[in-house]
């Protein structure tokens, strides 16, 4: 039985942060994004600095901003914060799109 709850709490916090399409298009945006960083970064040799990571910090705002003050430096503190703006952004979004789609009632029906 332990598996079986396991399995639904997996399901429901997917749910609450990519349960409608829009928010699983924001978060295929922002890895689309990460991946762009992550070629600029190795495949592209540049003779001043790129600013190419600065569009998923961007894209992920305004949690994202905590990478100006976060403590340390590097690619894992900015991997981090990313995807955790974006889990976050995008579990707002799924918020908004099911709230809007109930059309103003609650979640009870009704009718």
């Amino acid at each position: 039985m332990g598996g079986v709850r396991h399995r639904r709490r997996v399901r429901r916090a997917v749910s609450a942060v990519a349960g409608t399409w829009t928010a699983r298009a924001y978060l295929a945006l922002c890895g689309a994004l990460l991946l762009w960083v992550s070629a600029d970064a190795f495949l592209v040799s540049h003779e001043d600095a790129s600013m190419a990571g600065v569009v998923p910090v961007l894209a992920t705002a305004p949690l994202s901003m905590l990478l100006l003050v976060a403590p340390g430096e590097g690619i894992l503190t900015y991997l981090s914060i990313v995807v955790v703006s974006a889990l976050a952004n995008a579990a707002l979004i799924n918020w908004c799109v099911r709230a809007l789609g109930r059309g103003g009632r609650s979640t009870g029906d009704a009718r």
